[in-house]
């Protein structure tokens, strides 16, 4: 099957969140309570049992306020962070482009839910699971779209092939920045490129989104470094010093990091 894509047009959005409750029944999940946050937002965060809903940002520029809507969920992304970090290879990544879950696989380790820089996965404490949006992969590999694209009443939510859908985000994006000129893509390149992609009216940071979502270099250094070279190491103890010394590099590279990358990875968990 080839790449996947779900456009997401904010411009277009009206906040009505049938887009969450399709999400609620396709996926069988039960209701939660919930409480204001901010203008029309019922929701702070993803949970293990919400795994779409939708933010509300009032912005005033030039004299006038502007309601800044998003819908939130996973962006299965192509180079995800929650699968490199997956300790018991319970996630995985399928052709079409959508990042899931095993149940039977997950432990409830907790390094999808420290490592994604979007602040996705959510950990049941009970069932020790960790939960996030299929983006209805059981849907898509039957020739449906996802229940969120179905349900999309005012067309923010577009379903199809990602060169398609692509060329007609750009231009969609021309259009809006006359009267939005701070309106970008998101996700085209992110994170190897995202399957859920975003039209934002304005800079990521306004709706809680990181600049440069990356990958922990933590985590990076861990399993591309630490591991292999502890295992080519011969013998026991020439790995244990290995391992020891390239640990101490680890600590101290996160510790490094550049503030910036540091804030990008805390602005995204909402």
């Amino acid at each position: 099957m080839s790449r996947k894509m779900v456009f997401v047009d904010t411009s277009k959005c009206t906040g009505c969140k049938a887009c969450t409750v399709a999400c609620k029944e396709w996926n069988e999940l039960p209701a939660e309570k919930t409480q204001l946050v901010t203008s029309y937002q019922s929701m702070k965060d993803f949970t293990p049992k919400t795994w779409t809903y939708i933010t509300f940002t009032e912005k005033y520029e030039n004299q006038k306020m502007n309601w800044l809507i998003r819908k939130a969920q996973c962006f299965h992304c192509a180079e995800p962070a929650c699968l490199k970090s997956c300790s018991s290879n319970a996630i995985s990544r399928t052709e079409s482009g959508y990042v899931v879950i095993n149940q039977d696989l997950c432990i409830g380790c907790g390094y999808c839910v420290e490592n994604c820089p979007f602040g996705v996965p959510k950990l049941d404490q009970t069932q020790k699971k960790a939960h996030k949006c299929t983006g209805c992969i059981d849907r898509v590999e039957n020739g449906l779209s996802p229940s969120c694209v179905a349900t999309c009443q005012p067309g923010t939510l577009q379903f199809g092939e990602r060169e398609t859908l692509m060329a007609e985000a750009k231009k969609r994006l021309a259009e809006v920045q006359k009267t939005y000129p701070k309106a970008r893509i998101y996700g085209e390149t992110e994170m190897g490129g995202t399957t859920f992609v975003y039209l934002l009216l304005n800079v990521p940071e306004v709706y809680g989104l990181p600049v440069n979502p990356q990958t922990p270099l933590s985590l990076t250094l861990w399993k591309d470094v630490v591991r292999p070279v502890g295992k080519i190491a011969v013998g026991g103890a020439a790995a244990a010093v290995v391992v020891g010394v390239l640990g101490n590099l680890l600590r101290g590279a996160y510790r490094e990091q550049a503030p910036e990358v540091k804030e990008a990875q805390k602005g995204g968990k909402h």
